[in-house]
C-alpha cells in the first residue's frame, strides 16, 4: 500500500516510530502484561513515565526551574477558561490580542465568564496589498493595567503565524497549540504557555500547561478544583484520574524529538517544508494565498485555487493520491495543507508534484 500523507489541522498524524510502538505495547505496556491503559495512574510504573515525560519536555524546551509544567485535561478551548478563572479573580483585567479565529474565540470565552468591563481586546491584523499582515502594537504605550496580554501564535484556521515574541509589560499567555516544539522560544519571556496536545504532542483530550510560580499566586474566581492550576500543581496533575493514555502517546512524542535532534532540528525540517510549499503557490497562477509572507504560517498552509469550481475535483484526486485532509476550515474554505512535526517533508514533496500536475491538467 502507498504511504498515505494526512494533512489534518487536528487531531493530526502522529509520528510513524510513535504509532509503530504503540501499537507494539497496546496490551502489553512495560512487561506488564496489560495496557498502559489499565494501570493505575498511581502506580510506581505510570508514575515513572509521567515523570520522564516532564524531565524530556523541560529539555527540549529548555523550561525554567520556576515553571511547573502541568497535563490537564482537555483541549485549548478548556484552557481559554482556564486562565480567566485562574487569574482574573478580584476584578481582574485581561488584554487580548486577535489575529483570526482561535484568539477571537478565546475572547468570546473569557466576556462569558468575566464581561466586558475586564476584557479589553485589539485587532492586529489588517489588509495591506490585499493580503493579511500582523501589525503587533507597542504595548508599553498602552496606558493600562493588566494582569495579563493574550495571543494565539498561530491561527490554524486563517494560516497565520506571530514568528515575534511579545515585548510586553504584563505577563504573556500564550495559546501555542499548534507551533508548540516546532521552533525554538525563550520560556522565560511567557507567564503560562498551553496547548491542546492533537497538533504537535499527541491524540485529543490533554493539553499542556507552562506556568510561572508567580503566576499562581493571582486572585482566582470560584471554579472546578481539576482545572485549578494550583490544584494541579499540589496533585502532579493527578487530583483525579488524567487522560493516562494521552499521556504516555505524549511522553512517546518527547522521545521521538529528543531522539531526532530536539527543537532545533525540527525547526529546520519545518522551514524547509513551509518554504516548499509556499514556493509551489507562488509560482504557479493556478493558486493563491492570502497571508503576507512574513506571516505565513509554517504548521498551516492555506491556499485557495483561482478557479473554486476545481476545488471539489482537486479533493477528490489528491485523496486518491493518498493525500488526505486537504479541505479548508469551513469558515475560509479552501484549501488547507497542515504540516506539523510529525509530517515528513516527503508528504509535502508529494503534494507540490500533485498540485503541479493538477494544475497542468487543468491548463
Amino acid at each position: 500500500m502507498s504511504a498515505i500523507y494526512n494533512f489534518c489541522a487536528g487531531p493530526a498524524m502522529l509520528p510513524q516510530a510513535v504509532m509503530q510502538k504503540a501499537q507494539q505495547e497496546l496490551i502489553d505496556w512495560n512487561g506488564l502484561g496489560v495496557s498502559v491503559m489499565e494501570i493505575s495512574h498511581r502506580s510506581k510504573e505510570f508514575i515513572a513515565l509521567t515523570e520522564q515525560a516532564e524531565i524530556t519536555l523541560r529539555q527540549l524546551m529548555n523550561i525554567p526551574k520556576n515553571y511547573h509544567v502541568l497535563f490537564m485535561h482537555g483541549g485549548g478551548r478548556a484552557q481559554f477558561s482556564n486562565v480567566v478563572n485562574n487569574f482574573l479573580g478580584d476584578n481582574g483585567r485581561a488584554l487580548y490580542l486577535v489575529s483570526g479565529q482561535w484568539s477571537s474565540a478565546a475572547v468570546s470565552e473569557a466576556i462569558k465568564l468575566v464581561g466586558e468591563s475586564q476584557i479589553d481586546s485589539l485587532d492586529i491584523v489588517e489588509k495591506v496589498n490585499g493580503l493579511n499582515q500582523v501589525n503587533l502594537p507597542d504595548l508599553h504605550a498602552i496606558d493600562k493595567d493588566y494582569r495579563y496580554v493574550h495571543y494565539c501564535s498561530n491561527e490554524t484556521v486563517d494560516g497565520i503565524e506571530i514568528f515575534e515574541e511579545l515585548d510586553s509589560p504584563w505577563p504573556v499567555v500564550a495559546d501555542l497549540s499548534s507551533t508548540i516544539m516546532s521552533h525554538e522560544i525563550d520560556v522565560s519571556k511567557y507567564g503560562l504557555i498551553y496547548a491542546g496536545a492533537q497538533k504537535n504532542i499527541g491524540p485529543s483530550g490533554l493539553s499542556i500547561v507552562i506556568v510561572r510560580d508567580d503566576m499562581l499566586k493571582l486572585p482566582t474566581l470560584a471554579q472546578s478544583s481539576v482545572m485549578d492550576y494550583r490544584v494541579a500543581v499540589e496533585h502532579g496533575s493527578m487530583f483525579n484520574t488524567p487522560p493516562t493514555f494521552a499521556w504516555y502517546l505524549a511522553s512517546e512524542v518527547f522521545a521521538w524529538l529528543a531522539a531526532n535532534g530536539g527543537v532545533s532540528a525540527m525547526a529546520e525540517v519545518n522551514q524547509q517544508k513551509a518554504a516548499l510549499l509556499y514556493s509551489c503557490i507562488d509560482a504557479n497562477p493556478f493558486y493563491k494565498n492570502g497571508v503576507a509572507p512574513q506571516n505565513r504560517s509554517r504548521m498551516n498552509v492555506t491556499f485557495q485555487l483561482v478557479d473554486e469550481s476545481l476545488d471539489a475535483e482537486f479533493l477528490k484526486q489528491a485523496e486518491q493520491a493518498g493525500l488526505v485532509a486537504l479541505k479548508g476550515h469551513r469558515i475560509v474554505g479552501g484549501m488547507r495543507a497542515s504540516i506539523y512535526n510529525a509530517m515528513p517533508i516527503e508528504g509535502v514533496q508529494k503534494l507540490v508534484n500533485f498540485m503541479e500536475q493538477f494544475a497542468a491538467q487543468h491548463a
